[in-house]
Order: C-alpha cells, then sequence, then structure tokens
C-alpha cells in the first residue's frame, strides 16, 4: 500500500490550468478543494500510522475523498 498522498495535482495532471481557475473564480470548487485536500491529508496520516484510527473510520474518510474527488473531476469536466 502506498503511504503518499492523493494529491489533486497528481490527480488531474493535465488539468492544473482549471483547477486553479476553478479555485479562484468558483467559491463551491474552491471549497470542496480545500476538503478533499483535509481529507486526504488525514487519509495518508492513518495510513502512515500517524494517526491511529478504527479501520471503520478510515473507509467512511477515504468514501468521503472519492465522493469529492469525483465532484471535483465533474466540475473540471464541465468547464
Amino acid at each position: 500500500m502506498s503511504h503518499t498522498p492523493n494529491e489533486l495535482a497528481e490527480e488531474f495532471p493535465d488539468d492544473q490550468e482549471t483547477i486553479h481557475h476553478l479555485k479562484t473564480t468558483n467559491k463551491h470548487f474552491s471549497r470542496i478543494s480545500d476538503q478533499y485536500h483535509e481529507i486526504n491529508r488525514k487519509v495518508h496520516r492513518i495510513e502512515a500510522e500517524i494517526e491511529p484510527t478504527s479501520d471503520l473510520a478510515l473507509e467512511g474518510f477515504k468514501k468521503k475523498r472519492l465522493a469529492l474527488k469525483d465532484e471535483i473531476s465533474l466540475m473540471i469536466s464541465n468547464s
């Protein structure tokens, strides 16, 4: 298992300009992007065994991260 955070720049390498534009012009995108980064870092800390938690909580964070990533992806593709 990789303990590397899944940053948006890595997830959407060809869409950096679009991501930057959306972050600066769309409050909703900016908010969900911040939420994604916060949850992503939490998952990384848990997987790296820096921050202990239950498997159930970890799965919940991963599901939330995936839902945010899906929403981000949709917003990128629609812009």
